[in-house]
């Protein structure tokens, strides 16, 4: 997919009071989960993959890229290939010449104009290519890090986030509003929307991402997508849940993905079909993407 079709993807999103789920399968089996639902949804999606997923679970972008490009070829909805959270140029390169069609570099460690300096690289590189850029600003840590209420000096300053953006011409921008990558410690997250607001003030153009979708309430997302009928979120991540239920339904603990493609058909297929219903409910309920396939 060329970066003007993912864009007009999450356009549409905002636009019309949905977000695209970005889900991480964290092995070649789940996509297949991912696309199954879409196509029963009639919904958009977005199939990711980190660069520390990819150490994790032992898998190169080329061999990730290929096994999408099996299981999504013919899919007959909008399916997205999209590399997440990623530090390094050449781990982006990589992913480009794979044929991802969008990539996310993660700069938010950095200091600001080291941040910047970074992702305009990126886009440089990316867009001669045309493949679409997210990039990060403020830090979203993991759940386990998380106290009452978040570090705000860890969130999105809405007025870097309008200097950043205009300044690298990213294409979508993660924003830290009180998300966490990982299981929440507690059961309703603080989530800065006065905040969120003031970015959608300032970047009325710019689809804006929201990760550490795992295990949030739905009224929390509903809230954070739709922003008071002005359109917030376009894109949400959610990855934890998805390797949390295949753990489950097969009794076993993370493992590389040449062991994954070993297991037992039967039971893969079993924890294919759990993830696709989580999936298909997530489109329903939380993204509300279901049936915008057409849009």
């Amino acid at each position: 997919m060329k970066r003007a079709e993912v864009l007009e993807q999450l356009e549409l999103a905002c636009r019309n009071g949905y977000a695209l789920g970005s889900f991480s399968p964290r092995n070649t089996v789940l996509i297949s989960a991912i696309v199954r639902a879409a196509q029963a949804q009639k919904s958009p999606v977005i199939v990711q993959m980190s660069s520390n997923e990819m150490r994790w679970f032992e898998l190169s972008a080329k061999e990730f890229a290929d096994a999408f490009r099996q299981r999504a070829g013919d899919a007959g909805v909008p399916v997205i290939l999209h590399l997440d959270h990623t530090y390094d140029f050449d781990v982006i390169e990589h992913a480009v010449e794979a044929g991802f069609d969008s990539v996310m570099i993660d700069g938010s460690k950095l200091p600001f104009e080291e941040n910047i300096a970074l992702t305009r690289q990126v886009v440089d590189y990316a867009h001669s290519r045309d493949v679409a850029v997210e990039g990060e600003l403020g830090n979203i840590g993991g759940a386990d890090q998380l106290e009452t209420g978040g570090d705000t000096s860890l969130y999105t300053v809405p007025e870097q986030a309008l200097e950043f953006v205009e300044r690298t011409r990213v294409d979508t921008l993660a924003v830290s509003v009180g998300t966490a990558h990982g299981v929440y410690p507690t059961a309703n997250p603080h989530i800065d929307f006065e905040r969120l607001s003031q970015i959608r003030d300032l970047l009325p153009d710019t689809p804006l991402v929201l990760h550490g979708g795992s295990g949030l309430p739905m009224e929390t997302v509903r809230r954070a997508i739709r922003l008071d009928g002005r359109g917030g979120i376009s894109k949400l991540n959610i990855a934890t849940d998805l390797e949390l239920i295949f753990q489950r339904v097969l009794g076993v603990q993370r493992m590389p993905n040449a062991e994954v493609v070993r297991l037992p058909a039967d039971a893969l297929e079993r924890a294919i079909e759990e993830v696709q219903a989580f999936v298909e409910d997530r489109m329903r309920s939380f993204l509300f993407s279901s049936g915008k396939a057409a849009i």
